[in-house]
C-alpha cells in the first residue's frame, strides 16, 4: 500500500517542487554540498555546535564535525530551513517567534530528508519500511519514524 488520501502541506509541496525543479529525484540525490550550491551557501564542518551563519552576501551552513553523518544531515537541513526561510537573528527576537521558527525548521527537516515525491515510491505496509527509509535516505529510524507517523496521522485510510 503506498500513499492513501494522504494530504501533504504547502511546504511538503514546496520543498518536493524544489527537489525536482533541480533534478534531486532520489534518494542518492540528495547530497549535502549539491543542495547548498544551490543557494550558494558554502558548508563546513568544525568541531562546533551547528548553526547558520551570514556576513553580508556570504553564507554557510557550519556543522558540527564530531558528529556522526546521520545527525549532520539532519542539522544540516535544519539549518538550511533558517538560511532560505527565516530572518532575523534569533538572540534578539521574542520566544514565540524564536518558538515558531524552530517548529517550522522542524518540519522542513523532515520533508527535506524525507522528501514526499520520493518517499511515496515505498509501500507504508513494508515491515522493512523504516531500516529502508533510514539506509536510503541516510536518515536516523527516529526521523524516518516520526515521518511515518506523520505520514499515518495525515492519511485518510484506517486499515494502516
Amino acid at each position: 500500500m503506498n500513499f492513501p488520501q494522504y494530504t501533504t502541506t504547502v511546504l511538503e509541496d514546496w520543498v518536493s517542487n524544489w527537489y525536482m525543479k533541480h533534478k534531486f529525484q532520489f534518494p542518492m540525490d540528495l547530497k549535502l554540498r549539491k543542495i547548498a550550491m544551490k543557494y550558494e551557501i558554502f558548508i563546513h564542518y568544525k568541531p562546533f555546535e551547528s548553526r547558520y551563519v551570514r556576513y553580508g552576501r556570504y553564507r554557510e551552513i557550519l556543522l558540527n564535525s564530531t558528529l556522526d553523518i546521520v545527525t549532520q544531515r539532519e542539522e544540516f537541513f535544519h539549518e538550511l530551513c533558517h538560511a532560505i526561510r527565516h530572518v532575523g537573528k534569533q538572540t534578539m527576537m521574542p520566544e514565540a517567534f524564536r518558538e515558531l521558527q524552530e517548529r517550522d525548521a522542524r518540519h522542513f527537516t523532515l520533508y527535506a530528508a524525507l522528501p514526499y515525491h520520493m518517499i511515496k515510491r515505498y509501500d507504508l505496509n513494508d515491515p522493512e519500511l523504516l531500516d529502508r527509509w533510514a539506509y536510503d535516505f541516510k536518515a536516523s529510524y527516529k526521523l524516518s519514524e516520526e515521518r511515518l507517523r506523520q505520514i499515518k496521522r495525515r492519511s485518510y485510510c484506517t486499515n494502516m
